[in-house]
């Protein structure tokens, strides 16, 4: 996988931290650096460990489904390009302005589990992991942090939108993995 490609990746998975981010931003009465922070190392950590747990499990199982592994990076890319989207049409949610544990928790693993399913698809592709978790965490860590700032400061204009763009971008990186494989596009 290409350093660009990694990085629209990042940037799509990052979009369901970004949209709760904004909604912390919303839902603070003061935007902080070491709020802005906290809520960028909860998301930022849950998207680098989960990619690494599903890569952890489909590396177990690659051997068996490498036929139809460009398959499933489609169904699985595109399913959660496809919900993302869908979820951005919806209504407004709530979200709670505590930072503690017990409320972000919660909405790390919500805003992650995606990307448990991306990294699946990481070990049919045969993607390094580190260099791949690293550049999922780092770049959703910093629109996190990012979208605390903007939801305190533009309100939630941005929500719906964020999660329009990074559910568009799994459907297209799903697609370019289907096609690739099938020999329609140059690899």
């Amino acid at each position: 996988m290409a350093f660009w490609e990694l990085l629209l990746l990042a940037v799509g998975l990052s979009m369901d931290a970004f949209a709760v981010a904004i909604c912390k931003g919303l839902s603070i009465d003061r935007v902080t650096g070491k709020r802005a922070v906290v809520v960028g190392l909860w998301f930022g950590g849950f998207q680098a460990l989960m990619p690494f747990l599903g890569w952890l499990l489909g590396s177990r199982f690659a051997a068996y489904i490498t036929a139809v592994d460009h398959w499933i990076a489609f169904l699985l890319l595109g399913l959660i390009g496809a919900n993302m989207i869908r979820e951005s049409r919806g209504g407004e949610e709530h979200v709670d302005s505590s930072f503690r544990p017990r409320s972000m928790l919660p909405l790390a693993v919500a805003t992650s589990i995606d990307a448990l399913a991306v990294g699946v698809t990481f070990a049919f592709l045969r993607v390094e992991i580190g260099p791949a978790v690293s550049c999922i965490g780092v770049i959703t860590f910093l629109l996190s942090a990012a979208g605390v700032y903007i939801g305190g400061a533009f309100g939630d204009r941005f929500q719906g939108k964020a999660e329009l763009a990074g559910g568009v971008i799994l459907v297209l990186m799903g697609s370019k993995i289907l096609l690739e494989h099938l020999g329609i596009l140059a690899i």
